[in-house]
C-alpha cells in the first residue's frame, strides 16, 4: 500500500492537490480557495466504519438464514424436515438420482458456508457455495414466478444477490479474514468464485436431476 492509498487499497485522489508533499507527509501550505472549499476537499476515511458494519450485518443476515436452513434439513432443527424428509422434497423438484446423498451434501453446504460467512473466514470459498445454492433455488423456482406467495423465486433470488454482493466487496474488517489478501483485494476470486458456482449447479443438474 503506497503512501498515498488508503486502508482499502484505494488511490488518493488528493495526492496531486497540494495537501500532501511528494513523501506521503501533510503539508502545511493551505489550499488555494475559500475555506468550504478546502473542507470539500479534505480526505476522509469516516465511512469505512459504515461499511466495514455494513457488510458484517449482510455476512450474519445471510451466513445466519442459509445455516439455519441447512441445520433444518439436516437435523430437523428449528421445526425443520429432517434428511429423511428433505430428500423426499428433492424428489418432488425432480431429483431422481442419490437423493439421500443430495440432501447430506446441500444441508452441510449450508451450515458450512453459513458459519464460515458469519465468521468472515474463507469468504470467497463461502459465498462461492451459498450463491451455488440460492442460484439452484433460483433455477429450480423459475417457473413458478416471481413472487413469493405463488412460490416463486423472489426469496432466493435476494439472497443469491447477497452472496454475489460479497464476493466482490469481501468481508469487511470486521472479520476473520482481516489480514487476508482476498480480503483486500477480493474480485479476482469473485470471478472464479461465479465460475465455480455456475459448474456446481450444472453438475447437480446433471447429475442427480
Amino acid at each position: 500500500m503506497t503512501a498515498h492509498d488508503d486502508e482499502y487499497g484505494r488511490h488518493n485522489l488528493f495526492s496531486d492537490s497540494g495537501y500532501y508533499n511528494t513523501t506521503g507527509s501533510q503539508d502545511t501550505t493551505v489550499v488555494a480557495g475559500s475555506e468550504d472549499d478546502y473542507e470539500d476537499t479534505r480526505p476522509s476515511n469516516r465511512w469505512h466504519g459504515g461499511l466495514d458494519f455494513g457488510l458484517l450485518i449482510m455476512r450474519l443476515a445471510l451466513g445466519g438464514t442459509l445455516g439455519a436452513h441447512g441445520l433444518a434439513k439436516v437435523f430437523g432443527t428449528f421445526g425443520g424436515p429432517g434428511i429423511s424428509e428433505f430428500a423426499h422434497q428433492l424428489a418432488g423438484e425432480g431429483f431422481t438420482s442419490q437423493l439421500t446423498l443430495l440432501s447430506w451434501l446441500g444441508g452441510i453446504a449450508e451450515i458450512a458456508g453459513g458459519g464460515l460467512l458469519i465468521l468472515g473466514l474463507f469468504t470467497p470459498a463461502a459465498a462461492s457455495v451459498l450463491l451455488a445454492l440460492t442460484a439452484l433455488a433460483v433455477y429450480l423456482k423459475y417457473d413458478n414466478g416471481f413472487f413469493l406467495d405463488g412460490n416463486g423465486f423472489e426469496y432466493h433470488l435476494m439472497l443469491a444477490a447477497m452472496a454475489f454482493g460479497l464476493l466482490f466487496t469481501g468481508p469487511g474488517r470486521v472479520s476473520l479474514d482481516v489480514n487476508t489478501r482476498w480480503r483486500r483485494n477480493p474480485v479476482p476470486l469473485a470471478f472464479l468464485g461465479i465460475a465455480l458456482a455456475a459448474a456446481a449447479v450444472v453438475v447437480v443438474v446433471v447429475v442427480f436431476r
